[in-house]
């Protein structure tokens, strides 16, 4: 069922009953703040971006494997996916953890191997936009909390299961389409994993297919450059695409940073999805955690959280990061601001 009354431009986040471990401090002002992880500076400009001793907090835990954060600035809550098992979550500062939506994605007995949303964003008008995995498509939820479909196949073809997104300043949104949510690749009907453009018009476009398995995607703040990251373990890099005036992209993009050699000495995680701030560097999930990362393609720093983390996206104030990785939501102070705060 839906938790909220006319959408997300008035949800509701109502605190229902909960295991333990998911209320965890789950509201601020909790007499003790469990703490995880560090920060590791590789360059002394990562100290203009975040004080290295800022304390990394855990605010909720207990998932499967947390991902798609949104913060929803009118409301002052957080949105997250869990995406095996199917539902969307809600934190707030004042009410803790609650459910928003159940189920967020696939509505049958038998679902895929990863059957809920993945990837959420909020479009102009305030409404919230979602990666289903389970259902293979982009959806729109309504004012009313009905499901829109916004695009579900590419020249006749289903998608594969569209995980992340962005939306840029003129309604499009960008998305990437990997297999993960399959639970047999058989299923597939692209025989790649694409980079789409969904125009306000309804038009699919095929932007790219270069990569093996792209996954987060983030636009830079002139909305001139779009990045890709791809969770692929021969090549876990992060990709940019100068963006044309029609808004299509170069087929090819340039690799701005490939982490190997973290992955190649264990640290846990991929690249995955990621966030833009105010001056352009990109706070990007991979081996070992978040990597900052400037414009340039040079790694500032990481930070470390001990578990494969798969998202992040600035809320409260602009200034704090929230992080989803793996079974925690976790958050941590910057000195910087993300888009459009």
């Amino acid at each position: 069922m839906l938790r909220f009354s006319i959408g997300v431009v008035a949800l509701v986040c109502a605190l229902v009953a909960l295991p333990l471990s998911l209320l965890l401090n789950a509201q601020d002002g909790a007499a003790e703040q469990v703490t995880v992880g560090s920060i590791e500076v590789l360059d002394p400009s990562l100290k203009d971006l975040i004080d290295p001793t800022s304390p990394i907090e855990v605010l909720t835990t207990g998932y499967q494997w947390s991902e798609g954060p949104v913060w929803i600035k009118d409301k002052s809550v957080l949105l997250f996916s869990d995406v095996p098992q199917n539902k969307i979550h809600c934190w707030s500062p004042k009410n803790g953890h609650s459910i928003f939506m159940d189920p967020s994605g696939y509505e049958g007995k038998i679902g895929e191997k990863e059957p809920g949303s993945n990837g959420l964003m909020t479009d102009a008008k305030g409404r919230l936009v979602v990666c289903d995995h389970g259902n293979r498509r982009i959806y729109r939820v309504e004012a009313d909390g009905s499901k829109t479909t916004l695009a579900d196949k590419f020249e006749g073809k289903r998608f594969n299961s569209p995980n992340d997104l962005v939306i840029h300043s003129n309604g499009a949104i960008y998305f990437t389409d990997p297999p993960y949510g399959l639970r047999d690749e058989s299923k597939r009907e692209l025989d790649y994993c694409g980079v789409y453009r969904l125009g306000v018009d309804g038009e699919v476009t095929l932007l790219t297919k270069e990569l093996e398995r792209p996954n987060g995607i983030a636009l830079s703040p002139d909305e001139k450059t779009l990045y890709v990251a791809q969770s692929h373990r021969p090549a876990p890099i992060y990709n940019a695409y100068s963006i044309k005036p029609d808004g299509t992209t170069a087929a090819k993009g340039k690799t701005i940073l490939n982490s190997i050699k973290y992955a190649n000495q264990g640290d846990p995680g991929m690249p995955d999805g990621m966030c833009v701030d105010v001056q352009g560097n990109l706070w990007a999930s991979g081996p070992g955690g978040i990597l900052v990362i400037a414009p340039t393609g040079k790694l500032l720093g990481r930070l470390m959280m001990g578990k494969p983390t798969a998202n992040c996206a600035f809320g409260g104030d602009g200034s704090t990061l929230f992080i989803t990785s793996s079974d925690r939501i976790c958050r941590v102070q910057t000195k910087t601001k993300g888009l459009g705060f």
